[in-house]
């Protein structure tokens, strides 16, 4: 057995998840903040089935697009004054996968 994490974007969220419980896997949700933009975003938890494991990635990457953002601090460089622009890519997801040794429901 497996456990997923994914992090995923707020805005893609949605997506996500009505595809994987279409496909009928069970799915934990909860709000979490951080990245290079400090943006909201999603962390999903999702156990499978060693087989189901590549259909469940498969889903996750085929729901989330990843884009070039502004951050929106600007960095100041080395002349006075004139402030640089920092890029950064967003959207996607990042996934965790862990072996689960014991599953319980108590």
């Amino acid at each position: 057995m497996k456990m997923v994490m994914a992090i995923v974007q707020q805005q893609e969220t949605a997506r996500v998840l009505e595809a994987l419980i279409t496909a009928g896997y069970g799915v934990t949700s909860t709000e979490s903040r951080g990245g290079m933009l400090r943006q909201t975003s999603q962390t999903l938890l999702i156990g499978v089935d060693d087989a189901q494991l590549a259909d469940v990635v498969s889903i996750i990457k085929q729901n989330c697009r990843s884009r070039v953002a502004m951050d929106s601090t600007q960095v100041q460089d080395s002349s006075p004054g004139r402030p640089t622009r920092s890029w950064t890519q967003v959207g996607g997801a990042v996934v965790f996968i862990w072996n689960v040794q014991e599953f319980m429901v108590l």
